[in-house]
C-alpha cells in the first residue's frame, strides 16, 4: 500500500513532464509560418557578389556547429534556445533599423526537433523586426548546405 502511494505521485510528475515536452517540441521550428521560412537556394543567390541588398546571416545554434562550418557572413550568437542566447540576440540586434532584412538559421538537428529558430524568430518579431525569414533546413547544415557544395566558412 505504502509503495502505490509514493508511485502515485511519482507517476503523476512522470506523465506532467511527458506532457509539457510534447507541447514545447510542437511549438518548434515547424510552427513558424512557411511565408517567414527561406530556402538554401535563396540565401545562395544573396551571398552573390552582385546581390545589392546584403541580409543580416545569425547562426543562432551551437558554437561548435559554427566552427565546423557556416554561411559565411554569419554572426554568432548562441542557442536561442536558452534565455542568455535570446538575450544576447536582442542586445546584439537592439541598435538595428527594424526593417533590417535579417536571416536566421541553426542546423543542428531536423527542423521538427531545432530548439533554436523559432524562439529567435518570435523575439526578433516581439521587438518589431519586419524583414526577417528563418533559413528552412530540413535534416541538418551538414546535409542541407554543406554536402550541396554551397558556401561555407569555418571557425570564428
Amino acid at each position: 500500500m505504502k509503495i502505490s502511494r509514493t508511485l502515485i505521485p511519482l507517476l503523476l510528475i512522470v506523465t506532467t513532464l511527458s506532457l509539457f515536452s510534447d507541447v514545447r517540441a510542437s511549438g518548434q521550428a515547424s510552427a513558424i509560418p512557411r511565408s517567414r521560412l527561406i530556402s538554401a537556394e535563396d540565401v545562395v543567390k544573396l551571398l552573390a557578389p552582385d546581390t545589392k541588398e546584403k541580409p543580416l546571416i545569425i547562426q543562432v545554434g551551437s558554437h561548435v556547429l559554427y566552427t565546423q562550418a557556416h554561411i559565411p557572413g554569419a554572426e554568432y550568437i548562441g542557442p536561442a534556445s536558452t534565455d542568455a542566447g535570446i538575450q544576447h540576440l536582442r542586445d546584439s540586434l537592439q541598435p538595428l533599423p527594424r526593417s533590417t532584412f535579417i536571416i536566421l538559421y541553426c542546423g543542428c538537428c531536423p527542423w521538427s526537433h531545432c530548439p533554436n529558430v523559432e524562439p529567435a524568430d518570435d523575439a526578433l518579431r516581439v521587438m518589431g523586426f519586419s524583414n526577417v525569414k528563418v533559413l528552412y533546413i530540413a535534416d541538418n547544415f551538414g546535409t542541407n548546405w554543406v554536402n550541396k557544395g554551397y558556401p561555407t566558412a569555418k571557425g570564428d
